[in-house]
């Protein structure tokens, strides 16, 4: 079976490769020359664990092709997918007009049928509007070719990427045909020796479940955050809290670890446009608006514990970060809680010194010389009046305290993410600051 995914971006480049490693050939297309070449030579655009030896292998077997050129192999695949961008506009909606180029480009070059699926996270009713673009094309030139539109939106964790999609949940479809079904069920057919679920559905259920779900994780994890806040107030323990609640079944404790704030690439985009599909039909989604009013506040809680530990004397202060990627196992700082509190720092006259694995280059791109790039995490504590800890990356979990005590100025730590035992830091002498206690 062959296939073409639009767009080699986060989703793009996980939806094909997994699909070449189970058989599939696969063409990859993006108009961006430069990312298309160093695919080719495997050089990834993307930090994802895994995906790299997984790309290389396939390319070298020839499943997995990467072209800039759709109308070059749109007759050759039986599906589409269309994993191209959908960032937001500026009142929160998503842009759609990279989507629509895809539907413009599949009208005007396809000659044969074809499933068209949208992969991307897109409003209720997009691929009704793809649908007439698609025919829009096909009328100015003058064919009736049959085709149609299905929805299959992605769950991926980043940091997790190619577990999820080869081991998924589920598998959500939406569809309007028969045809369109038979080509989804062969396409993951050889997914069911995992015994995953396949759910069929019409289009625009299909298309809400991804921003449902998304919206879901984030209200969990606004919640948490805002127990947090009011423990802190009134003495308790937001750790033993969330032991408490998450025992319950009905609740279960997944999502409910507090911290600085959610980031990335899917939850703040999918939220705020949630929010404006309800505005666009006269629904205002207040839960979700106080989801996202909690989030851009606790992303300056960390600023604040600081400022507060400091009585508001910042300036001149030298301040450490471990973690600047938005969440572990990725390079990805979009929407980042680190970037709210370096600004933070920076507006405030102090000096930052900052490490993290592998997002580095990304806040070189950002910050260019306004930060210190630290080697490794006892080069960034160097004569630090405070190190934060933002990402929970695994080697931040058990370092020598006491070396780092030695490095600097004052034994403060603020923990954004609560993942050290009070007792243990206490112990070395340092104030220990965590959310929610």
């Amino acid at each position: 079976m062959k296939i073409a995914i639009v767009g080699t971006g986060y989703v793009g480049l996980v939806t094909g490769t997994c699909f070449a490693e189970m058989g599939t050939e696969v063409y990859c297309v993006d108009v961006d020359r430069e990312k298309i070449e160093n695919l080719k030579q495997g050089v990834m655009p993307i930090y994802e664990p895994g995906l790299e030896e997984m790309v290389v292998r396939n390319h070298q077997c020839g499943r997995l092709v990467f072209t800039t050129e759709l109308k070059d192999c749109i007759d050759e695949v039986e599906v589409l997918f269309s994993a191209v961008g959908t960032p937001p506009d500026e009142d929160g909606s998503a842009d759609m007009r990279y989507v629509l180029n895809v539907a413009r480009e599949v009208g005007r070059n396809m000659n044969r049928y074809l499933l068209v699926v949208t992969k991307s996270t897109v409003p209720v009713g997009t691929a009704q509007r793809i649908k007439a673009v698609i025919r829009e094309e096909l009328d100015k030139r003058g064919v009736d070719i049959d085709f149609d539109v299905a929805s299959n939106p992605e769950f991926l964790k980043e940091g997790a990427a190619i577990k999820d999609f080869m081991s998924p949940d589920r598998v959500v479809v939406g569809i309007e045909s028969e045809r369109a079904e038979k080509l989804m069920s062969k396409l993951y057919r050889p997914f069911l020796l995992n015994n995953f679920r396949v759910i069929y559905m019409d289009v625009p259920s299909a298309e809400m479940t991804k921003y449902a779900a998304n919206a879901m994780l984030a209200t969990r994890i606004s919640f948490i955050n805002d127990i947090a806040n009011l423990c802190e107030i009134v003495g308790a323990d937001v750790n033993m809290v969330r032991k408490g609640i998450g025992s319950d079944a009905r609740i279960g404790s997944r999502f409910l670890y507090p911290g600085c704030g959610y980031g990335g690439s899917c939850f703040p985009k999918d939220v705020k446009a949630l929010i404006q599909t309800g505005r666009q039909n006269g629904y205002n989604l207040r839960l979700l608006q106080a989801v996202e009013d909690v989030n851009e506040e606790q992303k300056g809680i960390l600023f604040r514990k600081l400022e507060k530990h400091y009585n508001g004397e910042l300036k001149d202060k030298h301040i450490a970060l471990w973690g600047l990627a938005f969440k572990p196992e990725t390079d990805d700082m979009r929407e980042a809680p680190s970037l709210v509190l370096i600004d933070k720092l920076l507006a405030a006259g102090c000096t930052v010194r900052v490490y993290d694995p592998v997002s580095m280059h990304e806040a070189k791109r950002r910050f260019a010389t306004r930060l210190y790039y630290a080697k490794d995490i006892y080069d960034a504590v160097v004569d630090a009046d405070a190190l934060v800890l933002v990402t929970e990356w695994k080697e931040f979990r058990l370092p020598s305290w006491s070396a780092v005590k030695k490095l600097m100025n004052a034994p403060l730590v603020l923990d954004g993410r609560n993942i050290y035992e009070t007792s243990e830091l206490e112990e070395y002498g340092f104030t220990y600051h965590r959310i929610g206690r």
